[in-house]
């Protein structure tokens, strides 16, 4: 598609937000300024039902506007929870129901936003009533075995509806087990253990869960977990491998909650300072951050970005070509997607590792990542959990192609923002679907264009 180049650095061949369209990328020369993060998608779920679990009143500061969040509001208001905007965008009243929730039978429709779907999955099965829960086509080939076998230990009754150990899911009321061990399997999600420890906070603690396997995205949990804190419930644990919620246990409200920037999000802008020379600062995550993904921050630096870490920003200035990177990669899964197209820019070979839970994303992202890269002309190799990437000749710093390449984003919000960055290269880029990054982030390309800055 051709259109009239926005001053803002991207052609203007589509709305940005259209779905099922395409927008083209001016070549990038230079990223520099401030963003202030939209919130965190990962703290706006969990915050949301943490306050409709709590017994009071929460105001909740800088949630996110996003289909993510949306899903969690509307799921939540169906199911009879108080809710109200707040004086200020990104503020919401949410009036807590401790008692279980209002509406004892409900059909929900949740979109693929996981985090709405295995936190609900659990709150709801440990509780009293009847409930459908179900999804898009994709998150109905999301694996969610491991959270049911888990939340059936604690007495649960649910039963799937299509294949086994994939949604959509009929749930009944729980037949509570007193002092039950409750296993969970830590290899595919940690938002499995995470969901089963929000709804044992809510379901009265009493129980220990014990993780068989290794866990992946451990700061995710240590998120949870310090969330819950915020509402209450403080967890006992043996690092990584058991946790136990106090016999008792009920959420308060801590009156104000307030949503820090999305660090996952951040990890797109910090890339483009460490490409276009930067000065780039992010602000609303920083060394104090909830977020592992601000971890993304030591990825610029090894592949030879200046950064700069407060409590609250995050700053960055680089140049080409970047070192290459080899590196475990688990603990930011959502970040190394950016780390992954970065690649194309290095002296060399790149390998990315133990990023096996990609594969259950809102796509199978290493399959998808493999594709696009080798659009540009990168070698990759797809392993069972990791990529090498070895950039095409020229690619940091070439000269300028007049033939474009198309990216495909498969419905994955994280695709279409982090292929963004190969704009920086020597070829015309296209976004097929941007209109996707309204799953977490719909001021994307607004924000890009602002920030990013072409010939």
């Amino acid at each position: 598609m051709s259109g009239e180049q926005d001053a803002g650095g991207f052609i203007q061949g589509s709305a940005p937000g259209a779905r099922g369209d395409s927008i083209d990328l001016a070549h990038a020369t230079r990223a520099s300024g401030t963003l202030r993060l939209p919130g965190s998608k990962s703290i706006s779920n969990r915050t949301l039902l943490l306050a409709a679990l709590a017994e009071g009143t929460t105001q909740v500061r800088g949630l996110l506007d996003s289909d993510d969040t949306r899903v969690m509001l509307e799921a939540l208001r169906k199911l009879g929870v108080a809710l109200s905007p707040g004086e200020h965008e990104g503020d919401w009243v949410v009036t807590g129901a401790p008692a279980g929730f209002p509406v004892k039978e409900a059909s929900l429709f949740l979109g693929n936003a996981g985090t709405a779907f295995r936190s609900l999955t659990a709150a709801l099965a440990l509780g009293e009533g009847n409930y459908r829960l179900e999804g898009v086509a994709r998150m109905h080939e999301r694996p969610i075995g491991d959270l049911v076998d888990a939340l059936r230990q604690a007495g649960a009754h649910i039963r799937y509806e299509g294949r086994e150990g994939f949604p959509p899911l009929a749930i009944g009321p729980c037949a509570a087990r007193a002092n039950a061990v409750v296993g969970v399997r830590g290899e595919v999600s940690s938002q499995f253990l995470t969901a089963v420890l929000i709804a044992l906070g809510a379901a009265g603690g009493g129980k220990r869960i014990e993780v068989a396997g290794e866990l992946i995205s451990k700061p995710y949990v240590e998120m949870t977990l310090a969330l819950m804190a915020r509402f209450g419930v403080r967890v006992e644990r043996e690092g990584f491998r058991a946790f136990a919620v106090p016999a008792g246990a009920r959420y308060r409200s801590p009156g104000t909650a307030a949503v820090e920037g999305d660090a996952s999000s951040a990890s797109y802008f910090l890339a483009a300072g460490l490409l276009g020379g930067g000065p780039l600062r992010v602000e609303c995550v920083g060394r104090a951050s909830l977020q592992g993904d601000v971890g993304f921050a030591e990825v610029i630096a090894a592949m030879g970005g200046e950064v700069n870490v407060g409590d609250d920003w995050i700053e960055v200035s680089g140049r080409l070509p970047l070192k290459p990177l080899a590196a475990d990669l688990n603990t930011i899964p959502d970040a190394a997607m950016t780390a992954a197209v970065l690649a194309l820019f290095a002296s060399g070979p790149s390998r990315l590792r133990n990023i096996a839970s990609w594969r259950v994303k809102e796509t199978d992202r290493l399959a998808a990542m493999a594709i696009e890269l080798r659009k540009f002309g990168a070698v990759v190799e797809e392993g069972e959990d990791s990529l090498a990437i070895t950039p095409p000749p020229g690619f940091a710093g070439g000269a300028a192609s007049r033939e474009r390449v198309a990216v495909d984003t498969y419905d994955d919000h994280r695709m279409a923002m982090c292929f963004a960055l190969a704009a920086f290269g020597p070829v015309p880029v296209r976004i097929n679907d941007p209109g996707c990054v309204s799953k977490t982030y719909p001021a994307f390309f607004a924000d890009w264009a602002r920030l990013v800055a072409s010939p």
